[in-house]
C-alpha cells in the first residue's frame, strides 16, 4: 500500500493524534481529515497548505502552544518533541555562549511584545540566523508579525506532514 492510501485508511483516531502532532491547531486537523481521501501525496500537501492559510488567529495560538522556545530543547518522547528536537538541531549546534545569550533575551522581548513564543520555521538556520530574525521580526507591528507567525506555522506544519507521509506504510 502506497503512503498516501496508507493516510486514507488511518482510523479517525489515530488521524486526529497524528495530524494534533502535526499541528496542535484542531481546525488544520479537521479541515486536512475532512477532504479524505486523497487522490496524492501532493493533493495531500495542498489541502494541509490551505488549511494553514485559513487558520484563525486564536487557531494559530493553539498551534503555537505546542512549540518550545526556539533554542529551548523540546522535553519528552512525543513525537512533537521529536520533531522539534530535529528540526532545532543547526541552531543547538551552532553559536556561541553570547548568541545563546543573546537569542534568550530576544525571545523574552518577543514575547513581551507580542504574548506568545517567537516561532520560526529553523531548519537547517543558525542560532545567528534566528537571532537575526528575531531582532528584526521583534520591529513588526501586530498585524505584520500575525502573518509572519501563520506563515511559520504553517512551513512548519507541512514539514512535518512530509515526516509523517514518509513514516506511514
Amino acid at each position: 500500500m502506497d503512503r498516501v492510501e496508507s493516510f486514507n485508511s488511518l482510523p479517525a483516531d489515530r488521524l486526529t493524534a497524528e495530524l494534533l502532532a502535526v499541528c496542535a491547531a484542531s481546525a488544520w486537523g479537521s479541515a486536512v481529515a475532512a477532504l479524505r481521501p486523497y487522490p496524492s501525496r501532493s493533493a495531500v500537501l495542498a489541502a494541509a497548505d490551505a488549511a494553514a492559510r485559513g487558520l484563525s488567529w486564536p487557531d494559530v495560538l493553539r498551534g503555537l502552544s505546542a512549540h518550545p522556545r526556539i533554542g529551548e530543547r523540546a522535553r519528552g518522547g512525543s513525537k512533537e518533541a521529536a520533531w522539534s528536537r530535529r528540526e532545532q538541531s543547526t541552531a543547538e549546534s551552532s553559536g556561541d555562549d553570547g548568541t545563546r545569550a543573546a537569542l534568550v533575551a530576544a525571545n523574552h522581548a518577543y514575547e513581551d511584545k507580542f504574548g506568545h513564543v517567537f516561532l520560526i520555521f529553523a531548519s537547517g538556520r543558525t542560532q545567528e540566523e534566528i537571532l537575526a530574525a528575531a531582532l528584526d521580526r521583534i520591529g513588526n507591528d501586530e498585524e505584520t508579525e500575525r502573518a509572519v507567525v501563520t506563515d511559520e506555522l504553517r512551513k512548519i506544519a507541512l514539514l512535518r506532514l512530509e515526516r509523517l507521509l514518509d513514516a506511514l506504510d
